[in-house]
């Protein structure tokens, strides 16, 4: 779907020091896996002179978030603490040739995982100031303190931008607002007034798709996690497309379930990744739409 480099490509395909690292002194956590992405960073650190002589990962995520991992691994052996703390996100993406606009945040996690290593091997507490600022985007856990920093370290001016580097926003789309109100005070502080709708950094032109050829892919997509929610007992059905809403039915064991949510949301990340847009998912009961435009 995205357009990758072939470095990217050969770190997925071939990652570099994935699994456990026997004999860590230093182990960072990052991530949820509940929330689609997380990340083990794992340092073999010399206490003589705090060099990384060996650094190993594990990943639940992407193939970028894979290929970001990866590279990390390899740009840091050899370094020393102080060093290696000094590679940025911007860093790692350069590193694989570029990662698309999209799957920047998979290099934000990839520093964080960094961050969180060393502070272990120095029997640090590390913080990533979750704690302490509002929390913006519930679908990721994505607080204002993150989403200022990130703005501010790759000048970002968007809310797209926001939500390639974080993933903030890109679920529900309910903290679209507040992400803009950041927007508005990090800019101000480098002179810059935000403008709604800027197009995201090194964004490519949309490919114009017709409302049919939209639909074809929507229903490619639900197609490729039937197989998955059958075997669950479970189905999901395409209702109605209107503008940026899609309205779909789950039915048998996944109607009203447990993970009904969770489920909605990885399949709504698909179909934003497929159509390249923001879209919202609304679970419907079957009939339900038809009725609602029956009545007077």
């Amino acid at each position: 779907m995205w357009d990758y480099s072939d470095k990217v490509k050969e770190h997925f395909f071939e990652p570099r020091n994935a699994g456990p690292l026997e004999d860590a002194n230093g182990v960072g956590d990052v991530g949820s896996i509940s929330c689609g992405d997380a990340l083990r960073l794992m340092l073999k650190v010399e206490p003589e002179t705090d060099i990384i002589l060996d650094a190993h990962f594990q990943t639940f995520g992407c193939g970028s978030a894979i290929a970001s991992s990866s590279a990390l691994t390899e740009m840091i052996k050899g370094k020393t603490l102080d060093e290696a703390l000094k590679v940025s996100n911007q860093d790692i993406a350069d590193y694989l040739d570029g990662l698309p606009p999209e799957k920047m945040h998979c290099s934000v996690m990839g520093r964080e995982a960094l961050q969180a290593a060393v502070a272990n091997y120095r029997g640090e507490v590390w913080s990533d100031d979750h704690e302490e600022g509002a929390l913006v985007c519930k679908c990721f856990a994505i607080d204002a303190v993150l989403i200022e920093d990130t703005i501010r370290a790759n000048n970002l001016s968007s809310v797209q931008d926001v939500t390639n580097y974080t993933k903030a926003g890109g679920g529900c789309s309910s903290c679209h607002e507040g992400i803009e109100e950041i927007l508005v005070k990090v800019m101000s502080e480098r002179g810059e007034a935000f403008k709604p709708g800027t197009p995201a950094k090194e964004e490519a032109a949309p490919v114009g798709m017709t409302n049919l050829q939209r639909i074809k892919k929507i229903e490619a997509v639900l197609e490729s996690v039937r197989p998955q929610l059958k075997r669950d007992g479970g189905d999901i059905e395409l209702l109605d497309v209107d503008g940026k809403t899609i309205y779909v039915s789950m039915t048998g064991a996944c109607a009203g379930c447990q993970m009904e949510a969770l489920t909605l949301q990885g399949i709504q990340q698909k179909l934003m990744e497929e159509l390249k847009e923001f879209i919202k998912i609304v679970p419907t009961k079957a009939g339900a739409l038809s009725r609602a435009a029956c009545q007077p």
